[in-house]
């Protein structure tokens, strides 16, 4: 691990610790493209409209377990490069049973309060009836969701990037087999593609906490050795807080599309549901970048290398835009021939192309702005990490689309995301300047 960490080619550090994750995270976006495929074989907008509109809930879902695993892993990886191992495993148990207990209250929260957070969503009379059961089913699954972020994250912080990609693509790749069976073989239809999900994190869970018993060197989750100082508590939820809120704003950010979607038909949330799959295709990737190269800047950043860590942050942004420009190119130009895959109705293929390629053009802004929160994280910058977060999707585009969906109609709803990508990377080269420059904060308590 020391002569990866520390010594090794820069580009193959990177590679060796990021690529396992992309191909973790591409095929989590080959099942999120079949799971849309096959909902919408059922040729019913009304049913690809009420899944969509439920969608956030997945994205809270994963920014809770994002608060302890991303804020677990830059804390592991900064004690790593600091050599205290018995205490990154204690952070490691602490993050683990502090998830657990956060997924049994958000789980009984979800039943408690349904009809609340379904109308929140934006759920109509006739996308109700689809909604409702895809709620329900997703919200029992709360539980393995959430607890599956820990060691997705955490097993990186060892180099074991690519067991944490097994656990996570083993279960994707069930899910992918599951959803026509269950959707079409069992007539369950949004049921079926929910319970496909709970069966997958069941599996993804199981997998992934066997690696973290039997792999991991310094990281566990036993439950004696689970208490850690308070600035260690500290230092994980300054860091998992807005690392969480970047999710909870994607969350936001779609209920918010959502809703003011809908006042143009259900064809156009089913547009954007299809659309913003597609669009995975490139930010689920440029994800899988940034998470693979956090353990290797947090472990630079502990070890205090000054100069290998600029370089690392420097390669990671020119992996993330070169990669996002080539890729949204490909993807514009066959925008059509993509949507026409999901459904027949060309109102919603007119819709899901149109919006698709509106959101492709600012992709490499995209990707500069995950790497510097990403970074942000990992150098322990919190409130930096917290601008960012709370940026793109979040004050930001809210503040982009109630602006110019007034003046622009729906037009201005489409536009909206990338106006807020353009400014949101602009805010983060700022921040970057002042962290990282001369006399930079990142660097003030060495």
């Amino acid at each position: 691990m020391l002569e990866l960490f520390e010594k090794a080619p820069i580009p193959k550090a990177y590679f060796k610790l990021a690529l396992p994750v992309v191909l973790g995270t591409v095929v989590s976006m080959i099942y999120n493209l079949t799971d849309t495929f096959f909902v919408a074989q059922t040729q019913n907008a009304n049913l690809v409209a009420g899944i969509t509109l439920c969608t956030p809930l997945f994205s809270m879902m994963i920014a809770l377990g994002d608060m302890f695993g991303l804020g677990g892993s830059s804390a592991i990886s900064r004690l790593l490069g600091q050599k205290k191992y018995d205490l990154a495993g204690r952070v490691n148990s602490f993050c683990f049973y502090s998830t657990t207990l956060l997924a049994i209250i958000v789980t009984a929260c979800l039943f408690i309060f349904k009809q609340h957070v379904l109308n929140w969503l934006g759920v109509t009379q006739a996308t109700y009836q689809y909604a409702a059961i895809y709620y329900k089913i997703m919200a029992a699954a709360g539980i393995l969701i959430i607890i599956s972020l820990v060691p997705i994250n955490t097993l990186r912080t060892e180099g074991l990037a690519t067991e944490s990609m097994i656990g996570t693509a083993s279960g994707t790749i069930l899910k992918i087999f599951l959803d026509p069976l269950f959707i079409f073989g069992f007539h369950l239809g949004a049921a079926g593609a929910a319970l496909a999900t709970v069966v997958g994190y069941l599996v993804t869970d199981s997998i992934l906490i066997g690696y973290t018993v039997r792999r991991a060197r310094y990281i566990h989750i036993n439950i004696h050795k689970m208490k850690i100082p308070k600035i260690e508590i500290k230092d994980v939820l300054m860091i998992g807080i807005p690392a969480s809120v970047t999710n909870f704003m994607t969350m936001l950010g779609t209920a918010i599309m959502n809703n003011f979607l809908i006042v143009y038909g259900a064809n156009k949330v089913a547009g954007f549901g299809i659309a913003t799959k597609i669009e995975t295709i490139v930010t689920m990737v440029l994800v899988g970048f940034c998470f693979g190269s956090q353990a290797l800047i947090g472990y630079n950043y502990g070890a205090k290398n000054k100069e290998r860590l600029k370089k690392i942050i420097q390669f990671d942004i020119l992996v993330n835009a070169g990669f996002a420009f080539v890729i949204a190119l490909i993807l514009i130009a066959i925008a059509p021939a993509l949507c026409g895959l999901f459904m027949h109705d060309q109102g919603v293929v007119n819709a899901a192309s149109y919006m698709l390629r509106w959101f492709l053009i600012t992709t490499p802004f995209i990707g500069i702005s995950l790497v510097f929160t990403t970074m942000f994280q990992s150098v322990n910058q919190p409130l930096d990490a917290f601008v960012m977060s709370i940026s793109r999707q979040g004050v930001v585009f809210v503040i982009v689309i109630f602006i110019v969906a007034t003046m622009m109609g729906y037009q201005g709803v489409i536009v909206s995301q990338p106006i807020a990508d353009i400014i949101t990377a602009a805010i983060g080269f700022v921040l970057y300047r002042k962290d990282f420059g001369k006399n930079g904060k990142a660097f003030r308590n060495w």
